[in-house]
This record gives structure tokens, C-alpha cells and sequence, in this order.
């Protein structure tokens, strides 16, 4: 030991802080000497073992190694601090100025945008990103103008020797990033670019296939001349043949760029070009339907990827059927049904795990169901119906006769197929002869994998009305065996569902129960129990959300289910999974928990008269009465249902229908019911996730969706719970909500929500005004009910601001001015103060207004004086300011006001202490 207050020797070196070797790097930094700075954040590092901490550390390394112009380290050191905290702005701002000097530009600008969206009144952000849009625009000039930088690329991607991985990306994403632009496509296009792409995709690389097809997307877009030219160099075989590879990223990039094509090709099909880019193109609708036929072989090419197959059904959806029944051309339809349905039946009526099965995913038999209902619903006319149900049931007996066990499994997996689409043709099939007698007898096959397909086709039959009576009786015996006395979860599991289908038949009707009291407590809980259980695969959980989206419509089922947390979590975790078939069931069952589907109140005099005549009268359970429900909506919210419908939105998924949609609306607009849940549903992505659903769907979804904005916007800033463009977003569905055909509190919610849009900005202003609410909303002000005249005259006094609206006040004929005179003087204080409040905006930003006021009516000095002379110091206020503002406008009307006792009036309240 040395002696205390010697020197120190230097073996013994003195403990530094990881805090300290900070402090010195900054001291470092400041004096200009960047590697030495660096060098002790590097130390402190490996001091330093708190999350926070080390994230401000490489947030600072970021810095360094800025100033040094190691931008691949400056950029990977300033992720490690933004995957600590995505809200960052140094980090993210540091990082942009790295992919910025590293060539990728299109990530930096996307970097730049969420600093300026973290910091929106910070103008060296606003400045960076203005450079930045400037600097891409002089790049894609420049790139465009050398056809050398074309061939320079494609040279790196197409050499085997080049072992420069960096090197290879840069050229992928610049190549990319150039096709975006239209003179960059068009210079890929001219320098022989197809051919080389079409080398690119057969070296079988994945990333340089990913370059190849993402490149091509931005040739196709929107370019229908050079969509055809490259389909004829490429050929849709081999197109085709990338979309069915086992890489899941290719196939999906392929599937990308066939729709692009698809888009290209119709749009060509859908109006007379007059344009010089079409003035000598062919007809494309052979190049469609090459297109089409390639995808149906494709379905049932044994070589091809299960998601091959999806994405190949997934674009069929969004590319054959009619978008609307305004196109009266449904010939694409026609021409699949004769050249494919038996393709799509192949897939549909796949048996998973039998020698020489197709490879499928999860949702490729759903995908089959949705595409063939789309089918369906597109056609006009009985004759072809008719030949549809003929396909079907010549596919069917097909496989059914002549082709032992096998071919009777694929032809009832066929009958579920249909059942769960085009139900009119699922129930055709089943009263083929010897259909049902199969199902029922495979039922109880010892084989797990048959029993499944037949427990499946029973469940599906069973809610199709046509069959009901018949499951009633012969139905229900059999499910009830096979779940009591199955050794299996899998089958148990689904006569389980069966039996919830079955036995809701009542819905949420509490005195037409069709089991004994208490058997559907028990059948709900062993749902739960299953959902919970991690063991079961995610395929035979779905089928527990199924049940309980029945059994749900019990009240006491509800209760219990919301009590239950592990289960709750397990349905929100399987609705954010890969599975996309689950999410109608989830959205079923919140429905029911939160009571969102329509009530009917019956007519007193009805029930009555049913009374008297012993019909039967539906009866409401008492645990749906209004406290319950609100309890239950404050436990799903505390669960994190809100998240998981965001999730379940999100999806770019068919089993999003639109009558999935709806539901989703549905739960949502209860979910906002109170005011003080209205801040949680926000903060977890409600608001976001509210926009799409608002934008596209069925009538009643959007309206629910919309009418939920309504309520977020009418309690709470507007500008926090949507930030930036997406504010601009909201307008359109609030708008919506004005219709004649909307209800009188959709009305009031909408006309409430846009005046608080309205008194943010003239840009917002501005976009209700394209919007045309301008006239919607002055004819709420004539309304007989209080309270939307009132809601309509507040949102015209926000939109006064604008000078268009103020000309309006102004038009010949109009009785605008003389209404919010009127108003001005009416009874309802509220009202008055509105208008008066307009009136005061009106004279103050449009002086010619104040001339117009004496000749509305003859009323209007009395009531001016009324203002003046109310007990209500606001509308006192509002009177002296539209005085004040007619004073200083016009000579003539000065005088009329001096004429009357307005000076006295004036005298007095000017004298008065009390209201400065």
C-alpha cells in the first residue's frame, strides 16, 4: 500500500467512469480532434452496459465518424442509438447524412421526413429535406443524361468477378431508385435494360432477382407500350415461373410486378388513348389473358411454391372480377370460369399431407374461396349461374366417383371449398347423390387427417340456411359424439364449432336458447382453454375463435370471455399472426362483446299484440344492458385491443373483406364511445388505422368508421391524434357524415368535427371546400333541431375565415347575411353567440359587408342594440366589435348607427370597470 497522498504508481491506473470517458469524447469533439473523440466513446463502450446510455454513445460515434467520412460506420452506429429509441432526431438525422453520402438517397429522405415530423417547427430539418428532394431531383438529371452510369450498373450486377457485396447493393438500389423516374425508365428502357434484366433474373441470385423485378415495377408503372414490350422479351412463362420459386421475397416481388403489368395493360383497355404513347400499340387484351392463363397453370403445377400459388390466386382476386357493376363488361370473368375454375378447385379441394398433394399455405384454400365467390358475384344472368354450378358439380362427381377414399376426401374438401364462397354453389354440390351420406360417415373414420376434412364440410354446411333443419336433426346427435368421445383436440375442436354454429341459431335472442342452460358456459370455456393452449398448432387454435365468435352472442359467454386475460391476449396474438383466415372470427367476437351490431327496438304496440296472439317476443339478457357492455369495452381496452385491430387493418390481406371491414368499424366506433377512452384508442394506432376503413368498404362500415373520427376529432387536438398529411385524410370522411341519407347524430358528430378541423388552417379550410360541405353545412343551419343548427352556424363561423366563404356572404340573392343577422338575435344564447361571433369575423376580414347588414333587414339596429344591452359580456363583446367594425367601413352606415342610440349605449358600457 502506498502511503496516502504520495504519488500513484503507474501500475495501478486510476478507475475511469464510462460518464467521464464521455465528457472527455465531447471535449474532444468541440476542439476539433474527431478520431481522438472517437476513440473514447469507443472505451466508454465497452465501460458501459445501460441501454440509454450506450445509445447517446453511439449516437456520438455517429458524429465522429461523420467528420472522419466513414459513412457505412456513421450509419450503422446511428441505427444501434435509433433501435433503442426510434424518436431520436440526432440519431436520425445523423444517419440521414450518412445514407445520404452513401448514395441512398430515397432512405435518407424518408429518415429526414420523420425528424421533420418529430420536430416540425425546426427549419434546419425543414431545409436539409428541401436540399435533399433538390439534390434527387439533379441526380435523377444527371443519371438520366449518361447513358454510360446505365451500363456501368448492370456491368457490376452481371459480373461474376465482382466480389464487392457493397458494391453489387449500391448498383441494385440506385438501379431501382432511377426506373422510379420517367426519364430513368425510359433511359433503362433504351440502353437495352430488358435483356439485361432478363440475364439478372436467370442467374437464380435472390438479390439480384429482387433488383431485376423491383427495376421492371418502375419500367411497367403506369407505361403501357413498354409494359407490353417487356412482356414479349421476357414471356409470361417465364414470369410465371419466378412467382412460383420457393423464395418467399422473389415471389412476392414477382407478384408485385405482375399486378403492375395487369394495371398497365387495363388501363390501355379502359380508355381511348389519344396520346403519342399509344398512338400505335396493339390491342393489349391478348397480352392480359396470356397473363391470366399462366397464373391458372400455375395453380395446379405440381413444381410451383405454396406461396407461388397464393400470390397467383391473390392477384387473380384483384385483377379478374369487375371492380364495379358500372363496367357492364364481365367477359374476363367468363373466360376464367371456362378456362380455370377446375384449377381453382384443384387448389380448393387440396388435402393437406396426402401422397402427391399440392403444396399450399395456410390461407391458399381460403384464397381459392374468396376468388370463386368473386367470380360468382360477377356474373349477370341465370344462364351463367348456371353453367358455373355445372362446372362445379362435374368437378365434384369427378373426383367422388370412381376414385376410391381418396377421391371422395377431395371432393367434399371441394363441397367446404365452395361453402366457404359461392355458398349457392356449395349447397348445389351437397345434394349431389351420396355427398352427405359421405360426410356423415367419414365423420367417425378413425383416420384423423379424413375425419378433419369431414368435420370441416359438416361445420361449413351448417350455417348455410338451406341444410339448417336438416343439421338440426341428424346434426347435432353427431357433433355431440364425436366431441364427447374423439381422442383428438383437432376433431373435438371443430364438432365443437359445429355444435357453438348450431346452437347460436337463436343469436342474441336470450329466450330461444337451442341447448340446455349452461352447456354453452361449458362449450365457451373449453374454447378458451384451447385458444390459451400453445401446444395446439395456430390452425386448430383458429378454430376456437371460430366457436366462440358464436357462442359470443350469450351475454354470460361475454362476461366470462372479458374476465379471462390469457385468452383475450392468446386471439389478439393469433389475430396479428401469419394466419390471415382468423381475423372475421376475432372481429365477429369483439362485435359481440361490445354489443356493436344493430338493434332493433321493437314497437311496444307489437309486442302487445304478439302477446295476445302467443307469438314469440325476442328478449334482451340482462348482462347487455348498458353498464355491462361499457365494462367490458374498458377490458378489452386495458387487454390491448386496440393494437390488434390496428394489426388486423394493416393487413394487405383477402381475408380482409369487406364485410370484415365493417365489423372492424363496428367494434371501433365502440371502443370511442366515451370521451375519456378516446386518448388510449389513439396512442395504440386507433386514429391511423380508422382512416382506410373510413375510405373503402361497405356504406354502413365506412359510416361507423368515419362517425369514430368524428369522435376523436371533436375531443382532442386534432393536430397531435393526426399528425401531418394524415390530418388532410380525415376530411373527406367527415364530410361523408353530413349526407341527407346519414342519421341526425352522424350529422352533429360530423358538423362538430369540422368545426374543430376548420379553426386550425386555411389549408384545411381549403380542403373542406373541394370537398363541396360548404353548402351541406348552411343546410343544417335551416334545421328544426336545436343542436345541429347550432353545430352547422359554429362550423360556418370557422369557415368565415376564408375568403371564399366571406364572397358567399355577399352573392346576389343569397339570404346568408340575412339568416346570421336573425340568428344573432335569437332566444338560444349559444346560437347567438355564434352567429354574432361570425358576424364579428365577417366585418372585421370583408368590410363591404358591414354596407350589406342595414339593407338584410329591417330588424337589424335592434338587434345589434340587444348585443350591446345583454347580460352575457362574450355577446356584449361580439356586439361592440360588428359596431366598432361598421363605424370604420362606410360613411352612410356610420351616420345610421350615430342617428339611433347606439352612442349612448356605447357611453355606458365604455364606463364600466368590470369588463375591461
Amino acid at each position: 500500500a502506498h502511503p496516502r497522498g504520495g504519488p500513484v504508481p503507474a501500475s495501478v491506473p486510476r478507475q475511469v467512469t464510462a460518464g467521464q470517458l464521455r465528457e472527455r469524447g465531447n471535449a474532444l469533439f468541440q476542439a476539433g480532434d474527431h478520431a481522438a473523440a472517437l476513440a473514447a466513446y469507443t472505451r466508454a463502450l465497452s465501460l458501459c452496459d445501460a441501454g440509454p446510455e450506450r445509445a447517446v454513445l453511439h449516437r456520438n460515434r455517429a458524429a465522429c465518424y461523420l467528420k472522419l467520412e466513414d459513412y457505412a460506420k456513421a450509419e450503422a452506429d446511428a441505427s444501434k442509438a435509433i433501435e433503442a429509441d426510434g424518436r431520436d432526431v440526432k440519431a436520425l438525422f445523423r444517419r440521414s447524412q450518412a445514407l445520404q453520402k452513401l448514395g441512398r438517397l430515397d432512405q435518407a429522405v424518408s429518415d429526414l421526413q420523420r425528424c421533420v415530423s418529430l420536430e416540425p417547427k425546426n427549419k434546419a430539418f425543414q431545409e436539409a429535406l428541401r436540399a435533399l428532394g433538390s439534390s434527387m431531383h439533379e441526380k435523377m438529371k444527371t443519371m438520366s443524361c449518361t447513358d454510360s452510369k446505365v451500363e456501368q450498373m448492370f456491368q457490376i450486377l452481371l459480373d461474376p468477378e465482382e466480389k464487392d457485396v457493397d458494391k453489387k447493393q449500391k448498383a441494385a438500389q440506385n438501379l431501382i431508385v432511377l426506373a422510379r423516374e420517367e426519364a430513368g425508365a425510359e433511359k433503362i428502357f433504351q440502353s437495352d435494360g430488358v435483356r439485361l434484366l432478363t440475364q439478372l433474373l436467370d442467374t437464380a441470385k435472390a438479390d439480384l432477382m429482387l433488383a431485376a423485378l423491383r427495376t421492371l415495377v418502375g419500367l411497367c408503372s403506369g407505361h403501357r407500350s413498354r409494359t407490353m414490350a417487356i412482356l414479349a422479351e421476357l414471356g409470361a412463362p417465364r414470369l410465371s415461373a419466378v412467382l412460383g420459386v420457393e423464395h418467399e421475397q422473389v415471389s412476392l416481388a414477382a407478384c408485385n410486378l405482375l399486378h403492375v403489368m395487369f394495371d398497365s395493360l387495363k388501363e390501355g383497355l379502359q380508355k381511348e388513348f389519344r396520346g403519342k404513347e399509344d398512338a400505335v400499340v396493339p390491342d393489349s387484351s391478348k397480352d392480359l389473358k396470356l397473363l391470366i392463363k399462366h397464373l391458372m397453370e400455375l395453380l395446379a403445377l405440381e413444381g410451383a411454391s405454396a406461396h407461388g400459388r397464393d400470390n397467383a390466386l391473390n392477384l387473380l382476386i384483384k385483377v379478374v372480377p369487375r371492380k364495379s357493376p358500372k363496367e357492364t363488361n364481365n367477359s374476363m370473368s367468363l373466360w376464367v370460369i371456362d378456362q380455370g375454375l377446375k384449377k381453382i378447385l384443384e387448389v380448393g379441394s387440396t388435402v393437406c399431407d396426402t401422397p402427391g398433394s399440392l403444396p399450399v399455405t395456410e390461407s391458399c384454400r381460403m384464397s381459392a374461396s374468396v376468388l370463386l365467390s368473386k367470380l360468382y358475384d360477377d356474373l349477370k344472368c341465370d344462364a351463367e349461374r348456371e353453367n358455373f354450378h355445372h362446372l362445379c358439380e362435374d368437378y365434384v362427381r369427378s373426383w367422388f366417383e370412381g376414385h376410391e377414399l381418396a377421391g371422395k376426401l377431395r371432393a367434399i374438401q371441394a363441397v367446404s371449398c365452395l361453402l366457404q364462397g359461392p355458398a349457392d354453389a356449395g349447397n348445389r354440390v351437397l345434394e349431389l347423390e351420396g355427398i352427405m351420406d359421405s360426410v356423415l360417415s367419414l365423420c367417425a373414420s378413425v383416420c384423423e387427417a379424413h375425419q378433419l376434412v369431414a368435420v370441416e364440410a359438416l361445420i361449413h354446411a351448417a350455417d348455410k340456411a338451406k341444410r339448417a333443419s336438416f343439421f338440426t336433426v341428424n346434426g347435432v346427435s353427431l357433433l355431440k359424439e364425436i366431441y364427447k368421445h374423439s381422442e383428438r383436440d383437432s376433431i373435438r375442436i371443430r364438432a365443437l364449432v359445429g355444435l357453438c354454429k348450431l346452437g347460436s341459431a337463436g343469436g342474441t335472442d336470450f329466450s330461444m336458447k337451442q341447448f340446455a342452460e349452461g352447456s354453452t358456459m361449458k362449450l365457451a370455456k373449453q374454447c378458451r382453454k384451447w385458444l390459451c393452449n400453445e401446444a395446439i398448432d395456430a390452425g386448430t387454435r383458429r378454430w376456437a375463435v371460430e366457436g366462440l365468435a358464436y357462442l359470443t352472442f350469450d351475454a354470460d359467454v361475454k362476461e366470462e370471455f372479458v374476465e379471462d386475460k390469457a385468452a383475450m391476449q392468446a386471439m389478439f396474438n393469433l389475430a396479428k399472426s401469419e394466419d390471415r383466415s382468423v381475423l372475421y372470427a376475432v372481429a365477429s367476437t369483439l362485435v359481440n362483446c361490445t354489443n356493436s351490431y344493430d338493434h332493433e327496438e321493437p314497437d311496444p304496440q307489437m309486442v302487445e299484440l304478439a302477446k295476445y296472439t302467443k307469438q314469440h317476443i325476442p328478449e334482451q339478457h340482462p348482462k347487455d344492458k348498458p353498464d355491462f357492455v361499457k365494462r367490458r369495452v374498458r377490458k378489452l381496452l386495458a387487454a390491448g385491443v386496440v393494437s390488434a385491430l390496428a394489426c388486423m387493418v394493416k393487413s394487405e390481406n383477402l381475408a380482409l373483406t369487406n364485410s370484415c371491414r365493417e365489423l372492424i368499424s363496428r367494434v371501433f366506433l365502440a371502443l370511442v364511445e366515451e370521451a375519456e377512452d378516446r386518448g388510449g384508442v389513439v396512442a395504440q394506432g386507433g386514429g391511423k388505422a380508422l382512416i382506410p376503413l373510413s375510405l373503402e368498404g361497405t356504406e354502413v362500415g365506412q359510416t361507423k368508421a368515419a362517425q369514430a373520427l368524428a369522435k376523436i376529432t371533436i375531443t382532442s387536438n386534432p393536430e397531435m391524434t393526426f399528425p401531418g398529411e394524415r390530418i388532410y385524410e380525415v376530411v373527406r370522411p367527415l364530410v361523408s357524415l353530413l349526407h341527407l341519407q346519414r342519421t341526425g347524430l352522424e350529422n352533429f358528430e360530423g358538423l362538430m368535427a369540422l368545426t374543430n378541423l376548420a379553426g386550425i388552417s386555411e389549408r384545411l379550410r381549403q380542403k373542406i371546400l373541394k370537398e363541396k360541405a360548404v353548402p351541406m353545412i348552411e343546410g343544417y343551419m335551416f334545421e328544426e333541431h336545436e343542436l345541429i343548427r347550432l353545430a352547422a352556424t359554429e362550423c360556418m363561423c370557422n369557415m368565415a375565415m376564408s375568403k371564399e366563404v366571406q364572397e358567399l356572404f355577399l352573392a346576389e340573392g343569397s339570404d346568408r347575411l340575412k339568416l346570421m343577422v336573425l340568428y344573432s338575435g335569437e332566444e338560444d344564447e349559444k346560437l347567438r353567440r355564434a352567429a354574432s361571433g361570425t358576424l364579428a369575423m365577417l366585418t372585421a376580414l370583408h368590410p363591404p359587408i358591414c354596407k350589406r347588414i342595414p339593407q338584410v333587414t329591417v330588424h337589424w339596429l335592434e338587434i345589434l342594440q340587444a348585443l350591446l344591452l345583454s347580460p352575457s359580456v362574450e355577446l356584449q363583446h361580439r356586439g361592440a366589435v360588428v359596431v366598432m367594425n361598421m363605424m370604420a367601413a362606410e360613411r352612410e352606415v356610420a351616420e345610421q348607427l350615430m342617428a339611433s342610440e347606439m352612442l349612448e349605449i356605447l357611453s355606458v358600457l365604455a364606463k364600466d370597470k368590470d369588463k375591461p
